[in-house]
């Protein structure tokens, strides 16, 4: 039997829908992933929200959240992130309140700032903006660590816009986001007060007792918040990796201790694809360049396309720019493999937690590579 880890491992699910795929199927995928996952040790299931993705379902994290939570008995279920500027604090803390009233001691609440940026030629919040040490790849104690460059590219594209013009969102909102993560804690802890001095009673989120964290790209006012606060924070590697030693850099340099947590806390993400050998493991990863593509040209996530129609893509150099950070820093292979540069990973950043991310276009094979993981990581 293997030794088991003292860092635990993590999922981030997506619900990505793959080709010839519903989306009822790529969310009933997911149920069973994390019915898996529990079996197989992993300590949190935690579902991302995104929007007018044709290749992801998973848009409502609070509602798939409870769908996950009914289906298994033990492990943590959450959001990372709940993106605060399309909601209400108060319809957050409800919806979470209410799952957490059902699932007491499971819950787990992310926020997220993501959001339009107040002007065309400003970078949405979560885009690394690339600074002078971040202009070349570097490589720190084994970890790549890729040149800054922006995740939409230059342009922020079109669909983003609508995304926020649908969800109701304007440019600056993100700055209410400090005052928006107070909120939803005090509606869960008796503490928010309105305007006027008034009390207010959320039910069913008063005296439930969620773990809040915090999810950010860079060193900016995420990282900055979580540590002001006191809270755990998730330091996103699978996406903006660039950033993501200054980002866990700047929490810790502003980290106070908190009733909740009496040293700096941090879950690193990171994008996993395990198989019985490499060979096997990289045809199975064929889509995901074609896959990026999608979202890094604008277009957003295409449902997820099967390696043999994979092995047809190909990209120019201005299009395969785009997307090497993020192949770059996908770990692909066996299980050995990767669990080596999972523990470089956790080396470099100092992480107490990891987040696996795996996608594929057969669910078998997504199930599949976070159970070989799993066996290898001593869960």
């Amino acid at each position: 039997m293997p030794k088991p880890s003292v860092i635990p491992l993590s999922v981030l699910d997506l619900s990505p829908v793959s080709a010839n795929q519903s989306s009822g199927d790529a969310l009933r995928s997911t149920i069973a992933l994390a019915v898996a996952a529990e079996a197989a040790g992993y300590s949190r299931y935690w579902l991302a929200e995104h929007h007018l993705n044709d290749g992801v379902a998973g848009s409502a994290p609070h509602v798939l959240a409870g769908l996950v939570a009914s289906a298994t008995k033990t492990i943590r279920v959450g959001t990372a992130a709940t993106l605060l500027g399309n909601y209400r604090p108060l319809q957050i803390a409800e919806s979470i309140g209410t799952l957490a009233a059902v699932f007491p001691d499971r819950l787990d609440l992310g926020f997220g700032r993501s959001g339009p940026p107040k002007s065309p030629s400003e970078p949405a919040p979560g885009q690394p903006a690339p600074a002078a040490d971040q202009s070349a790849e570097r490589v720190v104690d084994g970890l790549v660590v890729p040149a800054a460059r922006p995740i939409f590219g230059a342009v922020l594209p079109r669909k983003f816009r609508l995304q926020s013009e649908l969800l109701g969102r304007f440019p600056g909102d993100t700055d209410n986001f400090e005052n928006d993560v107070q909120d939803i804690i005090g509606f869960f802890t008796g503490e928010y007060r309105t305007k006027h001095g008034e009390d207010v009673t959320a039910t069913p989120a008063l005296g439930q007792s969620p773990q809040f964290w915090i999810h950010g790209s860079t060193a900016g006012p995420s990282a900055r918040l979580a540590g002001k606060l006191g809270l755990p924070f998730g330091a996103n590697y699978h996406v903006a990796p660039a950033t993501v030693l200054d980002s866990i850099a700047e929490y810790r340099a502003h980290f106070k201790p908190s009733e909740t947590l009496q040293e700096p806390h941090v879950i690193v993400s990171a994008d996993v694809l395990v198989a019985p050998d490499e060979f096997s493991a990289r045809r199975i990863g064929r889509g995901y360049a074609q896959w990026v593509h999608g979202i890094r040209s604008g277009q957003g996530a295409i449902p997820y396309p099967s390696p043999d129609d994979a092995a047809e893509f190909t990209v120019d150099a201005e299009a395969s720019e785009l997307i090497k950070d993020r192949l770059d820093t996908r770990f692909v292979g066996d299980p050995g493999q990767v669990t080596e540069s999972l523990r470089t990973l956790q080396r470099a950043t100092g992480a107490q937690e990891l987040l696996i991310t795996t996608i594929a276009h057969d669910p078998a094979d997504r199930e599949n590579s976070y159970q070989l993981l799993a066996e290898a990581w001593g869960l």
